[in-house]
């Protein structure tokens, strides 16, 4: 088996709620030590111009391993 990393990221993905990820982390052997959000960006075209917009923003958790 692969050694875990102390500290990893786990994203809520589109269609989880936030207790699901956070219920994955459990599973995964990691607690919850920071809640972050990022802007998710796309282009848009306006005048002719592509422009970087803000679409949404992802809810990022970073989780610390949980020890034995």
């Amino acid at each position: 088996m692969a050694d875990k990393k102390k500290k990893q990221r786990f994203y809520v993905e589109e269609n989880e709620s936030i207790d699901a990820c956070l219920d994955r982390m459990k599973n995964d052997g990691y607690t919850p030590v920071h809640r972050m959000e990022e802007p998710v960006l796309k282009e848009v075209k306006k005048n002719g111009k592509i422009e970087i917009e803000v679409s949404h923003q992802r809810i990022v958790f970073e989780g610390k391993l949980l020890e034995d």
